[in-house]
Formats: structure tokens, sequence, C-alpha cells
């Protein structure tokens, strides 16, 4: 197989068998900002439970988050998970935001990736997949995001070799394919439905949308 066309070969198998999945689901970008911190090790679900509590409670905002006590976000966000961490990441960041920023979200859409990747990852509590969730989610700007099922997918088909890091995960994922929003922001969740479904630590090939590109063989010898 083609090594500049198999990332490509992926997508379209995934996107027909899932059919286009409308990520990042927010009603602002300030709340994509706040839900790439909640997200972490947890579902979905729990994290819009958790969101709905501070909309709710009228703080889904950067300066009443920033006002916010630490116990009170932590007890707001609860259903999220690890609450008490996530409060203490999501305040630095939102702290940095209001402090930088006067809490506006818009200047950043205005500043490079790598200027924006420099700054967040320079908050306490917030890695690479958070800051790229950010960066292309909410900021709309073409970072690729890698995250679990990303390296494990990659790994079995062998596009990448096991010992492989973030960067270089992220750095064959965007040579590979056009620099586009769209398509990073698509084949991210597209990869989460595999990961789920059938990518498991077990995997669970049958029925996989790339269960067919399983004779795929070692990326040193294409």
């Amino acid at each position: 197989m083609n090594r500049q066309t198999k990332l490509l070969d992926f997508y379209h198998a995934m996107l027909s068998a899932y059919g286009p999945q409308n990520w990042w689901p927010a009603d602002s970008p300030f709340e994509i900002m706040v839900g790439a911190v909640l997200t972490q090790n947890t579902s979905w679900q729990n994290v819009e439970k958790a969101i709905l509590n501070l909309k709710n409670a009228d703080v889904l905002n950067a300066e009443a988050i920033d006002q916010l006590s630490l116990e009170d976000l932590a007890q707001l966000i609860k259903p999220a998970g690890y609450f008490n961490i996530k409060a203490k990441r999501l305040k630095n960041l939102i702290h940095w935001l209001c402090s930088q920023y006067d809490g506006d979200i818009s200047p950043l859409a205005r500043q490079s990736i790598w200027s924006l990747q420099e700054q967040l990852l320079a908050i306490n509590g917030i890695g690479r997949e958070t800051a790229d969730s950010i960066i292309l989610y909410a900021l709309e700007k073409p970072t690729f995001v890698v995250d679990t099922y990303t390296y494990r997918i990659l790994t079995r088909h062998f596009c990448i070799d096991v010992d492989a890091d973030y960067e270089r995960i992220k750095d064959y994922c965007q040579s590979q394919l056009e620099e586009d929003v769209t398509l990073y922001n698509e084949y991210h969740a597209l990869l989460v439905c595999v990961g789920k479904n059938h990518c498991k630590p077990k995997a669970k090939c049958a029925g996989c949308p790339l269960e067919k590109f399983n004779h795929c063989t070692n990326p040193q010898e294409m």
C-alpha cells in the first residue's frame, strides 16, 4: 500500500462506516476550551453533565470561573471525575486567559499554532493533547490531536513504532494528510469511534472499518 495514501484510505473507510461526527459539541469556543480540560480520562456524557452544572449555576464564563473558589468549582464539575485535579487545571487555564487576555478567547485565534502551544503548555496541568484540542476545536487551527486511540490504532497497523511519542505520532499524521482543520477534526473523531468500538486494549477486529487493512506491512518496508 502506498504510504502517502494509507491514512486517507483509513479516513474514507471510517467515514463510510460511521458518517460525519460533527465534533466538538458545544455552544461556544469557550465551552470547548472548558470541555477540553474536563474530558481528560472520562466519557463525554460525564463532561456534558459537568458543563450543564456550570451553565445552570450561570458560571460558564471566564470571569465567573476565575472568581469561583476551587472547592465550589470542584463540586460543579464533579460528574467529570477527578474533579479536584480538574478544578485546579481549569482554574489555571482560565486564570491565564483572564490575566493575559481579559477572559476573551478571540485574540487567541489571531496567533500562530506555535505561539498558542507554547503558552498553553506552560500552564500547569495542560498537556499536549489538551492544548491541541483547544487549538483545533476551539480556535479552528490545523493541528492534529493525538490520543490513546490514535497510538493504539496506528501501532497495530504498523504505521508508527511502538516507542513513538506524541510529537512523532503527530508529525507522522500531519505529513500524510493535507493541512486542513475539517479533516483533522473529523479524523480524530473517527479514530475515537474505532477505538471505542473495536480497537480496545483487547482488539475486536471483526466488523471494524479498518479490518481490511490488517495486512499492512511494517512502515520501514514501505
